[in-house]
């Protein structure tokens, strides 16, 4: 009897244990229940919107009302591990995509930038001679006789008709013929050919030929271009008489203009590369020796100065150039700088926008920044943005737009300040008057001040009631103002000649 009872007693656990498992497997939601909620949710939190025209907003996919276009989604309430900003603009990844949103992360650098430079090629004025004349005569002969012709040292430039000429070489003979007992004559009359720049080989030709003559050869003492030619055959010449001037265009100079704003960037010793509209495909370089310490007051540029070795002489004298300088500027502390396709100027106020870090969605905040700027790509940050954080580089417009039509903050709607702290405060203040005339003029001269929200006076009680701003404006500034007006206050009383140019119906006093 026992034994029966323990197999009905077994036999009931095990249909217990089956209806428990069976209830589990039943009421347990299936992962196609799961993935119906979960698209459900998602399509609950999403905000879809038409890509012509943004100010339509739905809570599901449809066509436009206006144009018939399929909507698009544009953001999604998807948490993170951070709440998002209330004042953020939330994208999804194909609206971004779209907007062809682009980010960079906020770095320090020295500013970079290329500059454009413009001029032309000089001789080097190093290497410029001016041939003279060292005696008094008239031109016979001219040996050079055009501008660009080439010299070599030693070629005869003019042969020039001379009486001094002649008379000293009249004494130079005699004073030989006297030489071994009047040694310093001879001396002396040599001398004065070497003081005419006459060679040793010259007169000593002229000392063993014997002959005089009244022409005289000048001889070029350095090699070049010719430049300038400043006489012609039969002129009279005196010593000092610039016969010529040469250039040794073997090395010239390449002077270009940099304005005012670029001259921060550019330094002695910074590399250029520059080219030629005659010499098409050719790149020239050379580095920065010389910066103009002063300003043209016409153009208001300073001559740069690049020096270039000219061997082929392809480089002539007045040909254009175009210049370019990559240049860093060089800063202590290395500042942030960011690119300049990443503000949005309004005249007062830069604005970036920031990506928020740490959410699952891309969220977009305003940030208004102080900023200094630079003739090139990017600007130096002041204030307002750190070291690490991630900034819209490209799109900015695109998030700053979409921020206007939710009505958040954007570059044309800034909060009024303490909009977020209820910092207004009320007084009443007695202030003397009569008349209707009186009250207009007492809550003038209160609402005139800045922070005064409202300005209200009672003529029977004489009572002021005051709302304002107490980081703004105070009772004494407001009393004050009131008295300037012709109203005794509690505090100050107005100046007799006011009060007296008072209208009479104005007038309170006793």
């Amino acid at each position: 009897m026992k034994s029966i009872f323990n197999i009905y007693v077994r036999y009931g656990l095990f249909l217990a244990a089956g209806l428990f498992l069976g209830w589990l497997f039943l009421s347990a939601p299936s992962s196609d229940q799961h993935d119906d909620t979960a698209q459900t949710h998602s399509e609950a939190s999403q905000i879809w919107t038409c890509s012509m025209h943004p100010q339509i907003r739905q809570d599901k996919k449809g066509k436009c009302p206006i144009c018939a276009m399929d909507l698009i989604p544009l953001k999604t309430g998807g948490g993170g591990s951070e709440a998002i900003d209330t004042d953020a603009i939330i994208l999804s990844e194909e609206a971004a995509a779209l907007a062809n949103i682009q980010t960079t992360i906020v770095g320090r650098s020295n500013p970079k930038m290329e500059l454009s430079l413009y001029g032309v090629i000089q001789a080097n004025e190093r290497t410029a001679h001016s041939l003279v004349s060292h005696i008094n005569g008239r031109i016979e002969q001219l040996h050079v006789n055009f501008t660009g012709e080439n010299v070599r040292k030693g070629q005869v430039l003019a042969s020039v008709y001379s009486p001094d000429w002649l008379n000293a070489q009249q004494e130079l003979l005699e004073a030989i013929k006297i030489g071994s007992a009047q040694p310093a004559i001879l001396q002396a009359a040599r001398e004065k050919l070497r003081s005419w720049k006459l060679t040793d080989t010259q007169i000593a030709a002229i000392e063993q030929s014997g002959k005089v003559s009244p022409f005289v050869d000048i001889i070029a003492d350095a090699s070049g271009v010719v430049i300038a030619k400043n006489v012609e055959e039969g002129d009279y010449i005196n010593p000092g008489s610039i016969l010529f001037k040469l250039a040794d265009l073997s090395s010239v100079w390449a002077m270009f203009d940099a304005y005012e704003a670029d001259l921060p960037y550019l330094k002695i010793g910074n590399k250029v590369e520059y080219t030629l509209q005659s010499l098409p495909g050719k790149t020239f370089r050379g580095n920065i020796t010389f910066i103009d310490p002063v300003l043209d007051k016409t153009t208001r540029t300073a001559r740069i100065r690049v020096e270039t070795p000219n061997s082929g002489l392809q480089l002539k004298p007045e040909m254009y150039a175009h210049a370019t300088v990559n240049a860093i500027l060089q800063q202590s502390g290395h500042p942030i700088v960011i690119p300049k396709t990443a503000v949005l100027w309004t005249g007062k106020r830069s604005i970036v926008y920031l990506k928020q870090a740490h959410t699952n969605v891309l969220a977009f905040t305003l940030r208004e920044i102080e900023i200094a700027a630079t003739p090139g790509h990017s600007y130096i940050v002041l204030s307002g943005l750190s070291e690490g954080e991630e900034i819209v580089t490209s799109g900015a417009f695109t998030i700053d737009a979409s921020a206007q039509l939710e009505g958040k903050r954007s570059m044309m709607n800034k909060p009024l300040k303490h909009a977020d702290k209820h910092v207004d405060k009320h007084a009443v203040i007695r202030v003397a008057g009569s008349c209707d005339m009186c009250r207009e003029r007492i809550e003038t001269a209160a609402q005139h001040l800045a922070g005064v929200t409202s300005a209200s006076w009672n003529s029977e009680t004489n009572d002021l009631h005051l709302t304002f701003d107490a980081d703004e404006t105070s009772i004494d500034a407001v009393s004050q103002a009131i008295a300037k007006a012709g109203h005794d206050t509690e505090k100050y009383r107005a100046d007799d000649a006011v009060y007296q140019a008072l209208p009479e119906c104005c007038k309170y006093r006793k």
